[in-house]
C-alpha cells in the first residue's frame, strides 16, 4: 500500500491569544511538551506509519518559514502554501493534488498539526486499519473518538452497529489484529449539555476527531460531486503544478474559492462514509480550559508556568513569559501574561477569547496579534 499523510497547519489559532498570535499561532506551540512544539508532536507520531517522503503538510504562506524550522526532516517540495485560508475543503483537495502527481490511488490519513495523542501505539494500530480498508473498499473513514464525558465543545458522528465491516492487519508481534469499520448515519454540531448527554448515554455517538482517510481519488470524486465549483479550480490548477507560475495561479483561484469545511461540504453529503471507534487518549486543545484540563496540578488545583506567587489560590491556570504574576485570594481563573498582552478569564469561558481577538482587529491593533 502507498500512504501518505496530510497535516493541516494553517490555522491562526485565535482561541490562544495572547500566547498563540498571527505570527505564531498555536501549532508552533509547546503546548503538551516543554521540548516539542505541536506540529513537531503530530510529526513524530506518524513515524513508521507513514514514510517522511511521504508527509505533506499544508499551510499559510506566512508560516512556511516557521515550518520549515519546526520540521527540518520534511522535504521543502512537500510544504504546501495556501495565499490564505479557505478551510478545510480546499486545503484537502489541493493537497490531493499534489499527491496525485506520485499516486492517483494513493492512501491518505488527514490529521490536525495541533491535537495532543498520547497512546501513539494505539493511534498507529487504528489508522493502519483505516488505510487497509480504503485501500480494499474505497470510501471515507473518519476517526471517532469514545466520548469519555458529555462535552459540548466536539462535534458528534453517529454510527450504525448494524453495518460493520471486520479489518485486519499484521502486527509486530507477527499475529493479527484489527478493527471493526462501521457506516456513519450522521454528523452532528457541538450539541448543549442536555443533548451531549443523551449522545453519550446512546452508545451510537463519537467524537469528530477531524481525522479522515481515503483514497485520493475517492476524494478528488467526492469533491467532484458536492462542490464543483472549487474542483473546476483544482482542475485548471493542476496543468500548473510543475511550472513557475502555480503560486500565481493558486492565488488567483484562492481568490476565488469561497471557504468550506470538509464535513460540510464532503462529508455529510456522501453515502460512503465509514468511522472506527477509538479508544486512545484525544483532545483537539481547542481552548485554555483544556490546557488545565490535560495539565497535572499542585494540591490547590493550580497548574503555574514561569515564576508565579500564589497564596489562597486555587484551581487556577498561570502562565508567563517574563515577569513574576502574583495571585492572591483567587479562584477558577485562567491567566495568561505574554509580551502580546495579558488575558484574565473565568474558567469555563475561554471560548471567548476570539471575540477578544475580532475586537482587536476591528480596532485596528493587529500589533498585538
Amino acid at each position: 500500500m502507498n500512504n501518505y499523510a496530510i497535516i493541516m497547519a494553517g490555522g491562526v489559532g485565535q482561541r490562544f491569544w495572547p500566547k498563540g498570535t498571527s505570527k505564531y499561532p498555536k501549532q508552533f506551540l509547546k503546548i503538551q511538551s516543554n521540548n516539542q512544539s505541536m506540529i513537531q508532536e503530530t510529526f513524530k507520531r506518524l513515524e513508521g506509519l507513514i514514510n517522511t517522503n511521504n508527509i505533506f503538510v499544508v499551510t499559510n504562506i506566512a508560516y512556511k518559514g516557521l515550518t520549515k524550522k519546526h520540521l527540518p526532516k520534511l522535504p521543502d517540495e512537500n510544504i504546501i502554501c495556501e495565499p490564505f485560508g479557505r478551510n478545510t475543503a480546499p486545503c484537502i483537495g489541493l493537497a490531493c493534488l499534489y499527491i496525485k502527481q506520485f499516486d492517483p490511488k494513493a492512501n491518505v490519513f488527514v490529521i490536525p498539526s495541533d491535537h495532543i495523542i498520547k497512546d501513539i501505539t494505539e493511534f498507529q494500530r487504528v489508522v493502519k486499519c483505516g488505510l487497509k480498508f480504503v485501500n480494499d473498499n474505497g470510501g471515507i473513514v473518519t476517526l471517532g473518538i469514545n466520548p469519555t464525558k458529555p462535552e459540548t465543545g466536539y462535534g458528534y458522528i453517529q454510527y450504525d452497529a448494524d453495518d460493520s465491516y471486520a479489518v485486519s492487519i499484521e502486527s509486530k508481534e507477527k499475529h493479527s489484529v484489527g478493527d471493526t469499520v462501521y457506516k456513519l448515519k450522521t454528523f452532528a454540531e457541538k450539541p448543549n449539555l442536555e443533548t451531549a448527554k443523551a449522545f453519550v448515554e446512546s452508545g451510537d455517538f463519537l467524537w469528530n476527531s477531524g481525522m479522515f482517510i481515503f483514497r485520493s481519488d475517492t476524494m478528488l470524486k467526492e469533491i467532484e460531486k458536492s462542490l464543483p465549483e472549487i474542483f473546476g479550480y483544482l482542475g485548471k490548477l493542476e496543468k500548473f503544478l510543475l511550472s513557475n507560475d502555480f503560486d500565481k495561479q493558486l492565488e488567483l483561484a484562492y481568490a476565488q474559492i469561497k471557504g468550506i469545511s470538509i464535513d460540510y461540504g464532503v462529508m455529510e453529503k456522501s453515502s460512503e462514509v465509514y468511522t472506527i471507534r477509538s479508544h486512545f487518549d484525544w483532545s483537539d486543545v481547542g481552548s485554555w480550559d483544556e490546557i488545565y484540563n490535560l495539565k497535572e496540578k499542585d494540591p490547590n488545583g493550580n497548574y503555574t508556568q514561569g515564576m508565579t506567587v500564589l497564596h489562597k489560590t486555587k484551581n487556577c491556570l498561570i502562565i508567563n513569559d517574563q515577569r513574576i504574576t502574583a495571585a492572591i485570594g483567587v479562584e477558577d481563573l485562567l491567566i495568561i501574561d505574554t509580551d502580546n498582552g495579558l488575558l484574565v478569564c473565568k474558567k469555563g469561558e475561554s471560548q471567548n477569547v476570539k471575540d477578544v481577538v475580532d475586537y482587536l482587529r476591528r480596532k485596528g491593533l493587529e500589533q498585538f496579534l
